[in-house]
């Protein structure tokens, strides 16, 4: 059964893992001359949250797209939450003047699509588009001024509003994911990778 205890507790363990191997990867780009700085970190952890939220959208059954916790009909599905991601990837940039795709609407666009196929889909290009601008973005313009959810804030801090909106329900997927059997994919391959070399190191003992 699904709890709020048990999903900190998810929540907790992914962060020190994420955080471990994230860096890891963070470290080895710079040490090949990956961009440095605001916009060099940032989109590096744009990226992490999106390669683990298109594995976790690939890696959920179809028949698992509209669970939800409990039966409260207001709490996000797991493709609602998938949507909402791609949703925020839209329209934040877009609230700060980057054209959304023709059609977009913010308040309606996380129900837009139900199928897996769609859904996997839309999260991978709005990330393409997200980080686009991102990437796009001058470096004299990130002090630019900007208002967003009636807030006062630069260009630079919408954007790291996103990027914590992006591992906010990455951590919330990853709960889900749980909640429903479903390993996600990155650890699978940690504890798959593990038991080998367990396996190996007791091999070549047994063989003294």
């Amino acid at each position: 059964m699904f709890t709020l205890r048990r999903s900190l507790v998810y929540l907790s363990l992914f962060a020190l893992a994420s955080c471990a191997i994230a860096g890891a990867a963070v470290r080895s780009a710079h040490a090949q001359g990956a961009p440095t700085g605001v916009k060099g970190e940032a989109l590096q952890w744009f990226q992490d949250a999106q390669s683990k939220l298109v594995e976790l959208a690939e890696a959920t059954p179809e028949g698992k797209y509209a669970w939800r916790p409990g039966k409260d009909k207001e709490v996000r599905s797991t493709g609602e939450v998938f949507m909402h991601v791609a949703a925020a990837n839209y329209g934040i940039p877009g609230m700060m003047g980057i054209k959304p795709p023709d059609g977009f609407d913010f308040a309606t666009f996380e129900k837009s699509k139900t199928k897996k196929a769609e859904i996997v889909s839309t999260l991978k290009a709005s990330f393409d588009y997200m980080e686009k601008a991102w990437s796009d973005l001058p470096e004299a313009d990130l002090d630019k001024p900007t208002q967003l959810f009636g807030m006062n804030t630069t260009l630079r801090g919408g954007y790291l509003l996103l990027l914590s909106h992006c591992h906010e329900h990455l951590g919330q997927s990853i709960a889900y994911a749980r909640s429903n059997g479903i390993v996600p994919p990155w650890t699978a391959r940690q504890q798959a990778a593990a038991a080998a070399k367990k396996s190996g190191a007791k091999a070549a003992t047994n063989s003294k």
